[in-house]
């Protein structure tokens, strides 16, 4: 049975970092989690009321700032970093790579002046692997966007918005592992790398405006918009919120067997039709509704993966022994979660 510690979760009050802290609190962790101000953190701490003093939280107005998480990691034994700026309506590269590297170094440059802890996991992205290939091509863990790099610097302050997000998630991760390399601290190092994060929030958004990006797709069929403009177009890949809370407590509960290594979290090729399809089955009150689009068409038997040409997140179920939740699974409790704002 794994020891139960105290763990710091950066950008506590995001969608998926409250998800975390629920995640390592229901596994008999205490939680230290950093945010930007106390009013932000209210609704967590709320949902969450019921683990009473093993949920506390700690202020870190700038996360790039020197010494940033001085005062917060004190007396904690692994972190989990997960804040960093996600958005694809970026303008200006440098703000936003900035962000995300230093805030990276900050924790772990605090982290290495804390002799308790024994592990770090640090929420990187599909995005950082995604190089662009000219032939089909399945992504593992092997792969590394350079070309968001490359074209930060070629265009600059042109650079389309997905990509100045990409450059961030390539250079945070780079700087981890570069950390790693230079300073060989006495902790684990632990990269997960997601694709679309979807599934139900801790906390049900106020407006469906205020739903995460990732996970817009599902209350998107739900409330009857086009299947052609569902979701963020730019993929059709997810992975269950709580399957990525699940292994970034894995990440810190088992550091011996994640030390070093990257892990591609990607469970279902499942575009707009795929929703629609279970939706209109589940919901039958809302087949007026929901687009009924093409039934069946364009996503293959269980949700997988094209053979060549897309993603293989494969090494998390092995290391972890876990299979991804199944993709009806994730629609339905999506759905149910954010019914009550949805039309």
């Amino acid at each position: 049975m794994a020891t139960k510690r105290t763990v710091l979760v950066t950008g506590a009050n995001g969608y998926i970092a409250a998800r975390t802290v629920e995640a390592f609190l229901q596994a008999g962790h205490s939680v230290r989690g950093t945010v930007r101000s106390l009013r932000s953190a209210t609704e967590v701490k709320e949902a969450l009321a019921q683990y009473g003093d093993k949920l506390e939280f700690a202020v870190v107005p700038d996360i790039t700032a020197e010494g940033a998480f001085d005062e917060a990691i004190k007396g904690i034994d692994a972190v989990a970093h997960l804040a960093s700026p996600v958005s694809f309506d970026l303008t200006d590269p440098e703000p936003v790579i900035h962000s995300a590297t230093n805030g990276t170094i900050r924790v772990l440059e605090s982290a290495l002046k804390e002799p308790k802890v024994k592990d770090f996991v640090l929420m990187s992205s599909v995005m950082a692997m995604l190089q662009p290939y000219t032939e089909p091509h399945t992504y593992t863990e092997a792969d590394w966007n350079v070309a968001a790099e490359e074209a930060v610097v070629k265009l600059g302050k042109s650079t389309p918005g997905h990509i100045i997000y990409a450059a961030s998630k390539v250079a945070a991760e780079r700087a981890f592992w570069k950390f790693r390399d230079e300073h060989k601290p006495g902790f684990t190092f632990t990269a997960i790398n997601p694709c679309f994060v979807t599934g139900p929030p801790l906390i049900t958004p106020a407006t469906p405006s205020k739903i995460s990006m990732s996970n817009v797709l599902i209350p998107d069929v739900f409330s009857g918009k086009p299947l052609a403009s569902s979701g963020i177009q730019a993929s059709s890949a997810y992975v269950d919120i709580r399957d990525i809370t699940r292994l970034v407590v894995f990440g810190i509960e088992h550091g011996d067997k994640t030390d070093g290594e990257r892990f591609l979290a990607a469970a279902h090729w499942a575009p707009a039709q795929s929703v629609a399809d279970i939706l209109r089955e589940e919901y039958p009150e809302r087949k007026g509704i929901i687009e009924e689009g093409t039934p069946g068409e364009g996503y293959y038997p269980g949700y997988k993966f094209p053979s060549v040409g897309g993603l293989d997140g494969t090494k998390a179920v092995r290391v972890t022994g876990e299979e991804y939740i199944p993709w009806r699974k994730t629609v339905v409790d999506t759905a149910e979660s954010l019914k009550s704002i949805l039309v």
